[in-house]
Parts: structure tokens; sequence; C-alpha cells
């Protein structure tokens, strides 16, 4: 990876996972008004549910007939129990509908952050991703923002809610031994938690690596399903596959070993604790200093309490593991784009369309030099043409026109602005291209043209199908420009797709024009179409063809012949097979082949 992307560490909860839990804030706080009216709901739903053994306690003392008080129905203390459970009910609910929209709209902010900044990402971090596991990354990713916002909101804020209101009710009616065998039951089971969770991380960890990497093999076997046939290696495929997921399996057995572990230590800690304060109660009542409604009070609201508190291990161990889902989305975010707008970028304008190579140097990797010290200028209206060997770096041209890379010594200009001082946006807005590879979406024919221009009318589209030599054969087909394509164009031929390309460019209409063995994939008889073409749409634009037959670009009005990294000749078609050079001898070869 570029130095530039730099990455960050697996989070920890007590460090790393905070940052995690704070970059969430900003999708929240859009909707601050509606957090405000959950949490107050969340509150009165707790309040509601916490006095509830507080009325049953009073119900018990009212029917305690050996108080030598007259038994009667209590009526409103009934009502007050039932109108209690109802409330609790009702604001648990109204927290719900109220939160929905926070929760969702988190989800759908990082997700739509997310695929931004993949988009802002350069060239070389998508040419190293690996699909597949990018995909499996950014679908837990997703998840774990609704699933981290559930806990918090729905789980542990309310549980730590009641904690309170249950203490308080301890401490102002009880003897502190109540509430000290409640606080310490509390802290050795969230201690306990903590330790033994911190401790098995490291299998979820593992789960986490193995199914992206069982994923990214599926992913990829698929995207080349033809290759996978061409060399009969489905085997191959399906044993790395297995492989994957046979350790995958191991460390989810282990992991689920050590949860049962961790929720039997639990238990005991949450039944010693109620023991505990149940004999403490009981005694109480034996002694003459608690009533037995006081004896259901304590049982029950330690029931009520512990209940939550019995799943808090399995939603800390659920948080934990969304904070680990979600570190993938983070490391994303945080590789920083190799190439960024100045500060003070300005939009490319366009007059003459001239580029220019000023001493160009540019090299992937350092110690693989791929241009060096290039110069040429294309005026407005010529069409210049780069020739040489496989490797010669003649496709490396049209992405530092992009600006997919930066030259690392000199400049590429356009009407003399230097391309890494306008915006990315303007300037290629300003250029089309045919790759010598076109991939289409799949989606139909009609909607992979109007691409380029997602207003253009249909008269326009097919004007620009019928310019590229394709609009006959796309309207021979049974469903015409509503076909669909496939996945990256696959139920077309490569001189298909090509002539695809040359109507999207063509329904661009950019200022400048790059053709990248633009007619590679072509037929002669329609490399002969393409070519008219390929003139009506680069007349009056300043054109560059990187091309492999040296037929297609015998009319450019300059040719640079490329070897190595340098341009070792320049001039026109004639003039370079009268130097009877490297020019003058690919030439003669290909012209051995045509024979």
């Amino acid at each position: 990876m570029h130095s530039a992307a730099r990455r960050t560490e697996m989070p920890r909860f007590q460090g790393d996972a905070w940052r995690s839990l704070r970059s969430m804030l900003p999708y929240v706080w859009e909707y601050r008004g509606r957090v405000l009216l959950a949490l107050g709901s969340l509150v009165a739903a707790k309040l509601a549910m916490v006095l509830v053994p507080v009325v049953l306690k009073e119900i018990v003392d009212a029917l305690d007939a050996s108080r030598g008080r007259a038994l009667a129905l209590p009526v409103v203390l009934l009502l007050a129990y039932g109108a209690l459970r109802l409330a609790g009910s009702v604001f648990n609910e109204l927290r719900d509908v109220i939160f929905a929209r926070v929760r969702y709209h988190a989800m759908h902010g990082m997700s739509r952050e997310v695929l931004r900044h993949l988009y802002e990402l350069s060239l070389r971090f998508h040419l190293e991703r690996k699909t597949g596991n990018i995909s499996q990354d950014l679908n837990r990713g997703a998840q774990s923002v609704s699933s981290i916002l559930n806990y918090l909101v729905f789980n542990l804020v309310p549980t730590a809610a009641e904690f309170v209101l249950v203490a308080i009710i301890l401490l102002g009616r009880y003897p502190p031994v109540f509430t000290l065998v409640t606080f310490i039951t509390v802290a050795l089971y969230i201690g306990f938690t903590l330790a033994v969770t911190n401790w098995r991380m490291h299998f979820r960890h593992e789960m986490n690596r193995l199914e992206s990497q069982a994923n990214g093999y599926a992913i990829d076997g698929l995207l080349n399903y033809e290759t996978v046939k061409y060399f009969q290696n489905e085997d191959y495929e399906l044993r790395r596959y297995d492989q994957t997921l046979n350790q995958w399996e191991d460390a989810a057995v282990r992991s689920q070993s050590t949860m049962s572990l961790l929720n039997f230590g639990q238990g005991a800690i949450i039944a010693v604790g109620v023991t505990l304060l149940m004999v403490f109660a009981a005694q109480g009542v034996v002694d003459g200093q608690l009533t037995l409604g006081d004896l259901v009070l304590v049982n029950t609201m330690m029931l009520q309490l512990f209940l939550p508190l019995g799943f808090l291990g399995v939603i800390y161990r659920a948080l934990r593991y969304a904070l680990v889902d979600m570190d993938q989305v983070f490391r994303l975010l945080s590789l920083e784009p190799e190439i960024r707008d100045a500060p003070n970028a300005r939009e490319l304008t366009i007059r003459e369309a001239t580029l220019s190579f000023d001493r160009v140097s540019f090299a992937y990797q350092p110690e693989r030099p791929v241009l060096r010290d290039i110069s040429f200028r294309i005026e407005h209206g010529q069409k210049v043409a780069v020739v040489g060997p496989s490797g010669a770096g003649k496709s490396t041209l049209a992405r530092l026109i992009f600006r997919f890379y930066d030259v690392d010594k000199g400049r590429i200009a356009i009407d003399g602005q230097d391309i890494r001082r306008v915006t990315q946006r303007s300037l290629r807005r300003s250029i089309g291209i045919v790759p010598q590879d076109p991939v289409l979406f799949n989606d139909s024919i009609l909607q992979n043209l109007r691409y380029a221009r997602p207003d253009a009318s249909r008269q326009e589209i097919e004007a620009a199908a019928r310019m590229a030599d394709i609009h006959d054969f796309i309207v021979s087909l049974p469903d015409g420009y509503d076909t669909i394509v496939g996945e990256r164009g696959l139920k077309l031929s490569g001189g298909e797709k090509q002539r695809i390309a040359i109507a999207r460019v063509v329904l661009k209409n950019p200022a400048i024009m790059i053709f990248d063995e633009a007619t590679s994939s072509l037929d002669s008889h329609s490399e002969r179409n393409i070519l008219g073409a390929l003139e009506k749409v680069s007349r009056q634009r300043t054109t560059l063809v990187i091309a492999h037959r040296l037929s297609t670009i015998i009319d450019a009005h300059h040719i640079l012949v490329m070897d190595n990294g340098r341009i070792v000749e320049q001039g026109s078609h004639d003039r370079l097979l009268a130097q009877d050079g490297l020019y003058a001898h690919l030439w003669r070869l290909q012209r051995k082949e045509q024979i």
C-alpha cells in the first residue's frame, strides 16, 4: 500500500473504541431533538417499571391479614399497579418509534460516507483492493452502526438508569447492607464480564478475518468464472474456500465454548447476589423489621434489575463484536486519498485545449521507473499517436492526464494550466477516453450510454450510437436499447463493448479525446467503420491515440514512438518509415502478420 494510505490499529474498548463511538455522534446529533425525546421516554419507562415493585409491596401489605387489619380489596393500588405496567410498555414503544429515525439515518449516513470515501480513494487503492473482502466489511460495518445504537439506547443506558433508581429506593427504605450487596454483585458481574470478554475477543477477530478471506475467494472466483472454467480449477477454488472455512469453524467453536464459560460465571454471580439479598430480607421479616411486602419488593426489584443485567454480558459482547465489525469501516475511512485537489484549486478553463507534457517522469514503484523525461505537445485540432512495444509506458500517459496519479517530475498542462492546480472534477469533465478494455454496468445498453450524460435525450443517445457504428446492432436485438448487458458487459463481444464505449465518449462530447487501443478488439470490417467514426469524433478536438495497430494511426499529425519509458522516435508515418528505426521494424512485423 502506498505510504499516503495510513491505517489505524484494531480498536480497544478503552481507547480507540471510544473514537469509533464518537465518530457516530454527528449522524446521531443531527436528530438531537429525537434523541432527547427518546431518552426522556426511556427514563419514564424505567421509572414506571421501578415503581411497580413499590406498589406491589403496598398491595401485599394491604392484603396481609396477619397485620390485624380488615381484609379489603386495594382497588386504587391495583389500578396504580396496572397503570404503571401500561405506562412502562407505552414509553418503551414510544422510545423505539422516536429513535427509529435516528438509528436508520445513522446507518444511511455511515454507508453513504464510506461509499463516498471509496470513490475518493485513488486508483492505486482500487487496483490493489479485494472486492469480496470490502463488500463483506461494508455489510458488517453498516449493521454494526445499528447494533451499537440499539445496544446503547435500548440496553446499556436503560440498565444503568434502572440501577440508579433501584439504588435510590434501597438506600432510602432499607438497611445499607441491601445496597452494599447489590453494588458488590453488580461490580463483580461487570468486572468478570469485562475480563473474560476481553480475553476471548481474539477468537472473534480471527473469525472475521477468515470470513472475509473466504468471502474474498468466493467473489473473486465468481467474477472470474470463465477463467476458472478455462483451467478446470473449480476444485482448486472450492478447496481453498473450504480450507479457510475449516479454520473459521475451529475459531467459531472456540468462541462458543469460551462464551459458555462466561455465561456460567455470570449466572453464578447473579445467583449468589440474589440469594444473599433474599436471606437478609427474610431475616428482616422474621425479626419484624420488614413486612412481607418488603420481602416481595426486594425479590421483585432484584429480579427486575438482574434480568437485564443477565443480558448485560451478551450485550457487552455483542457491542464489542459490533465495534470489531465497524473497525474495518474505520480502517477504510482512515485511508487518505493519494490524489487531492490543491487548497486553492480552480476550475479548468478550456480555450484551445492544448495538451502538453514537460519533462515528465513517473514510477508506480520507486525502483521501477515507467516514464523518463517525456515531453510533447498536442495543439488544438491535432491528433497525436503514441506507439511502442508492450510495457513501454503508453497507457500510463492516459492515467496521468486523468490525474489518477501525480507525476514525480515535470508537469502536465492544459492550455498552460498545471493539472495539479485545477479541480479533479473540472479536469475529468473535459476529457473523454475509450479504454482498451471497456467495462459496462450490469444494466441496459441505454443506461450504459446515458452514463456519459444522464440528461441526454434519446435522440442524442441514438445519434452517438450511429456515429460509433453500433445503432444497427442494438436495434436488431430483441429488446433493443433495453437489452441488459450482464455483469461487466459479459453478454456482449469485445468489439460490441468497445463500440458502446466509443458512443459513450461521443455523447460526453469532451474537449480532449483519448483512445487507448480503442480498436484492439475489432475485426477488420468493424475497424474500418470505426476509424471513420473516430475521425469525425476527433475532428476539431485535441486527440491522443494510444495504438497497437499501426495501420490505425497513419493519418496522425504526429507519432511518438516509446520504448522503455522514453520517446525514442517521433514524426509522421512516412518520416518514421524513412528513418528505418523501431517504428519501421514494428510496421514490418505487423504487415507480415496480416499476410
